[in-house]
């Protein structure tokens, strides 16, 4: 009587399963090493006993199954770890409301006619100054002496036609050269009042007023006085 015998697993199958422990979804991961678990059993029971599989090739299809299901143990984990994370980061955040903070950003509040901004220039020149609205219009354009180091820009909202411009977010930019005409690089950051937190972002973001500010580019924290 002829034996049936079911093809043996394949090594392309086996690392399929490993593959997508790295790159697929909790749910892909799972379905993948049930499908690995239903191949191997099935190639067991149906496997011609005239031409059993060899125990090599067994012991090593035993040790890439422990990998999956060590892999997929580990995805569970670090699922379960990025979640207290997340949790405790967001705990942290609550503590910023009402604080002055100062953030990497070019985009800060105009207010009660001012709105300033730190700049940190690589070396002294000038640059030249272009203030955009939230819809991204230019409303002013100016010049600054530049310094070497860390100072100061105030815009008292007056527009380049002389316009008052209304309160709400701008933006600014910097195009910093030297005597030569060489580029400086001008770095800018923001201060302000820390109004409220957004929580729908994979970083907690900060609000202050209609900023958004995320909590990885925070530079220092200080007590609103």
């Amino acid at each position: 009587m002829a034996v049936s015998n079911t093809g043996k697993l394949s090594n392309s199958q086996i690392a399929a399963a490993q593959n997508n422990t790295a790159t697929g979804s909790g749910t892909s991961i799972a379905n993948n090493f049930d499908q690995f678990l239903t191949l191997l059993t099935t190639q067991l029971k149906n496997q011609n006993p005239l031409d059993p599989l060899d125990t090599n090739q067994f012991t090593q299809q035993l040790v890439q199954f422990a990998g999956v299901e060590q892999q997929l143990k580990q995805n569970e984990t670090l699922t379960a770890l990025l979640g207290v994370s997340k949790a405790t980061t967001g705990a942290s955040a609550i503590g910023f409301v009402g604080q002055t903070v100062t953030a990497d950003g070019a985009a800060t509040q105009l207010k009660e006619g001012k709105a300033e901004w730190k700049l940190n220039a690589s070396k002294g020149g000038t640059g030249t100054v272009t203030i955009k609205d939230a819809s991204g219009k230019v409303v002013f354009s100016g010049t600054k002496t530049l310094t070497a180091g860390d100072q100061t820009y105030s815009w008292d909202g007056k527009t380049s036609t002389g316009s008052t411009a209304p309160e709400g977010e701008y933006t600014i930019t910097i195009d910093g050269r030297d005597v030569s005409g060489a580029a400086i690089t001008v770095k800018t950051e923001i201060t302000g009042k820390v109004d409220g937190i957004d929580f729908s972002t994979t970083v907690p973001t900060l609000l202050i007023g209609a900023i958004k500010v995320p909590l990885d580019r925070v530079k220092s924290v200080k007590a609103t006085s």
